[in-house]
């Protein structure tokens, strides 16, 4: 296996607002992130050899977003098919082409309209999967993530004040973040009065869907001129919770243990995590499967104020939900100590994560450090 640990690194990152509603394409979301991205790198196009995504048919294309920035003759390309968990693998996928001398420069991007046009969990055509699920009433995420925080509160006592504390204290990073799309603050009291969407979760356990794009630079530790290293990345599954798997336990702990190996260190090390949160729970069983708490310890660990700083820029529940990017930004932030009010001091080395593994049975995930 190619070691790459802290050869390469995040250059730059940018961001377009969070809306809801960008009355722009995906084209012109994607455009002005990655421009912001190099502006924040000290590059141009012109320094850009290689162009990377993740997308589900709700996006414009590498083909598509390079030309319209110059960037017409890459030497590596990646459109890859997938939603959250393959976010961090595409970080991960750059990384490893800039260490292998593939490419110099890789801009990484995810644009979605997710609000004004793409809806995740709307009509779609019949498949295998779908067949068996969508007559039992198994089809968009929340119903899905309801299934698995019911089964974890079974056997392990979970409570919904746990998850409200994930919610609210999300909300208290979004309140220091001028990028937040959502930015009033909210007690227990006020998550628990929130609305069933999927019972046991409430409207303020779900994600937000966001207009928006996010987009980082990835380049050589020696060519960035703010480097923030990537000392770890790992991608794969776990049990699949379709065909029998512990519907408590995530791919993320299949992951975790090669995650850490690669970058040399354990959870204990890790100064603050951006943890994927399409919904409360999901934050709550990957501080158990990372290994940051015992498993079925996640609530009260969550809940107890002594929890590691988590989702520092009010995640994908206050921040903005562009499926994982703006987690490695945030993450960048933070090591760089440019997190202005939300900043964690002394922060060193960051976890930052994808969808965990339940959706799909697989996960991706990366640990920075500062440069």
């Amino acid at each position: 296996m190619l070691d790459f640990r802290d050869r390469t690194a995040i250059a730059g990152v940018g961001y377009t607002p969070f809306s809801k509603d960008s009355g722009v394409s995906t084209l012109t979301l994607a455009c002005r992130a990655i421009l912001q991205a190099l502006e924040d790198a000290g590059l141009t196009p012109d320094d850009v050899d290689g162009i990377a995504t993740h997308r589900v048919g709700d996006s414009a294309a590498p083909s598509v977003v390079g030309p319209a920035l110059g960037i017409t003759e890459p030497t590596w390309y990646l459109d890859q098919f997938g939603g959250g968990s393959v976010s961090h693998a595409v970080v991960a996928q750059a990384a490893l082409a800039v260490a292998a001398g593939m490419a110099e420069t890789v801009v990484c991007y995810r644009a979605i309209n997710a609000r004004s046009e793409f809806r995740l969990g709307q009509a779609a055509g019949t498949s295998i999967e779908v067949q068996y699920q969508a007559p039992y009433g198994y089809g968009a995420p929340p119903q899905q993530y309801a299934m698995y925080a019911r089964a974890h509160m079974i056997r392990y006592g979970t409570r919904p004040e746990h998850l409200g504390s994930i919610a609210v204290a999300e909300r208290a990073h979004a309140v220091k973040n001028p990028r937040a799309l959502m930015r009033t603050p909210i007690t227990l009291d006020d998550y628990l009065d929130s609305r069933w969407i999927a019972e046991p979760l409430r409207l303020l356990d779900c994600c937000l869907e966001t207009d928006g794009a996010c987009a980082v630079v990835v380049t050589s530790a020696e060519r960035a001129r703010k480097p923030v290293l990537i000392s770890g990345a790992a991608w794969g599954g776990g049990d699949s919770i379709l065909s029998g798997g512990d519907p408590t336990v995530t791919a993320a702990a299949t992951l975790a243990p090669r995650l850490y190996a690669q970058a040399g260190i354990g959870p204990q090390e890790i100064d603050v995590a951006e943890l994927y949160d399409c919904f409360t729970y999901s934050v709550l069983v990957q501080l158990e499967d990372y290994g940051f708490c015992a498993k079925g310890e996640g609530g009260p660990y969550a809940a107890s104020g002594q929890a590691l700083p988590f989702n520092t820029h009010g995640g994908f529940l206050s921040e903005g939900y562009v499926h994982g990017l703006n987690h490695v930004a945030e993450a960048v932030s933070q090591l760089r100590g440019e997190a202005g009010d939300r900043q964690v001091p002394g922060a060193e080395v960051a976890l930052s994560t994808g969808q965990p593994g339940y959706v799909l049975p697989a996960t991706s995930a990366l640990i920075l450090r500062k440069g």
